[in-house]
């Protein structure tokens, strides 16, 4: 059987998965189709405002696909096809769910940020905490998508345009997409961005197809074990693979951008379109790079070494699309990559302002309000920015899948009140608990524990995670979501 049928396969079912399982996401959630969205009830001209779905489907896609699906599928594939695995179905049972929930729960309770939409489900002390972890994990990632683009770029442009360069020229675009109306220039470039990404997308896999690559063909130490550790440096699977696959999989990052888009649908019935449809379409991205990376390459150790010394990513980009599309193609292609790291970077900081702004109670529709908040933040997010690149995506790595884990409990808490079967979302909650427990106690940016210790700790967390979420299961149905608050109440 020709190895490229094994692609097709997992491409299928990405989409079957899409067809099929966002229909048991909406059930769970249940919309209503007559019920009036923010954009009609809460309409201010900047956040506000009413647009078709296939643009929000497209401005949705772009804020959450940063270099996630890019470089982190590509980091993945070290480990072998356990990371596609980990892509399909992550993406269908666990990032898809949470998606769905973090978009409609803001739809539902008027375009709030994250902290405020988890604060009605699990209660006020975590709507706290969320407040400052979001607005931290947001600047973040504004920073962590300013690096690479330039990096990008530098390598494109004459000498004298150089990383520096890039990024002061990045960090503006950035300022004017937060502090400018949403349709000013984030729903004018989007459609064009996103076209360019999909001749990446389509010519990366294409060219793999029609240059007669052997798909997947690394050697396994058993041939039939698919989950059997490439990994050159022998890193552990568990739970590295699933922090290193974020985007593309499942990824906290993406509850931070879906209240942007909540506050523009028509109507609750695009949620499925909008929020689980984009997920998938990450996936596939995700999908194609985690491809490349297992087959343009011949082994673990090729690919290890063409990330060289530093472990970049950005190489592989560089070295597969040129090979595979030529000079024009390639380059096209690394516009792709370069936009998506930027259409996510400047709604990373667009969403911090808001969080900020509900935090504070202040208007947005005024430009000097929205000036307030944005200038301290970007101050804030240049003096990050002089911070080791490698240091800030370890830590940005583990806050991110810590936010999806909580998302997930919050939708469960939401499940739970309608009646529905939470254990659709409960387990990847409980899941999601055991990875990012194991990765803070065994990595450096954590306890350093050993590793076996460690693995125990994320298990032993992950089962009293559940069980408190059962014993709580009274309380989510006496005491949440009882009375939604109304447009324009103080927090």
């Amino acid at each position: 059987m020709p190895t490229v049928v094994y692609f097709l396969f997992a491409l299928a079912l990405l989409i079957g998965g899409y067809v099929v399982y966002s229909r048991v996401a909406e059930k769970l959630f249940g919309p209503d189709h007559n019920r009036a969205t923010p954009a009609e009830t809460m309409a201010d001209g900047v956040d506000y405002i009413k647009l078709p779905t296939w643009k929000i489907f497209m401005i949705q896609l772009l804020n959450i696909a940063g270099v996630g699906p890019v470089f982190g599928p590509i980091l993945g594939a070290l480990y072998g096809p356990s990371a596609l695995l980990w892509i399909v179905f992550g993406a269908i049972l666990a990032g898809g769910i949470h998606d769905y929930f973090s978009g409609m729960l803001s739809v539902r309770y008027h375009g709030k940020s994250l902290p405020d939409v988890i604060g009605f489900t699990l209660g006020n002390v975590f709507k706290q905490i969320m407040r400052v972890f979001s607005v931290v994990l947001l600047v973040l990632v504004g920073v962590v998508f300013v690096s690479a683009p330039a990096g990008l770029l530098a390598k494109l442009t004459p000498e004298w345009m150089n990383f520096n360069f890039w990024m002061i020229v990045i960090f503006m675009y950035y300022f004017l997409a937060t502090v400018l109306p949403i349709d000013v220039i984030i729903a004018r470039l989007y459609p064009l961005f996103g076209a360019v990404l999909i001749v990446m997308a389509v010519g990366v896999s294409g060219g793999l197809i029609l240059g007669g690559y052997a798909f997947y063909s690394w050697p396994l130490d058993q041939v039939t074990n698919v989950f059997s550790n490439q990994h050159p440096n022998k890193l552990p699977m568990w739970p590295l693979m699933f922090v290193t696959i974020a985007c593309g999989a499942l990824s906290g990052f993406h509850a931070t951008q879906s209240p942007l888009m909540s506050r523009c649908v028509p109507n609750e019935r695009c949620g499925r379109a909008v929020f689980y449809g984009s997920m998938i379409a990450e996936g596939i991205i995700a999908l194609i790079w985690a491809t490349a990376g297992m087959t343009f390459y011949d082994s673990a150790q090729s690919l290890l070494a063409a990330l060289g010394p530093k472990t970049n990513a950005a190489l592989v980009v560089d070295q597969v699309c040129r090979t595979l599309l030529g000079p024009v193609g390639g380059v096209l292609a690394i516009l792709g990559v370069v936009a998506l790291p930027v259409t996510s970077g400047d709604t990373a900081f667009r969403a911090a302002r808001l969080v900020i702004a509900d935090v504070t109670s202040m208007s947005q529709s005024k430009p000097l309000s929205r000036l307030l908040i944005a200038v301290p933040l970007f101050l804030v997010g240049a003096a990050i920015s002089q911070v080791d690149f490698g240091i800030i995506w370890r830590y940005f790595g583990w806050a991110n899948q810590s936010l999806a884990t909580i998302v997930l409990w919050a939708a469960a808490a939401y499940v739970v009140k309608r009646g529905g079967l939470h254990w659709l979302v409960s387990l990847p909650a409980t899941f999601m608990t055991a990875v990012v427990i194991t990765y803070l106690c065994n990595q450096k940016i954590g306890f350093g524990l050993d590793y076996t210790l460690s693995v125990y700790f994320g298990a032993g967390a992950a089962a009293v995670a559940l069980l408190a979420f059962l014993a709580s299961m009274g309380w989510f149905r006496r005491n949440t979501l009882i009375q939604l608050p109304q447009p324009g109440q103080a927090n």
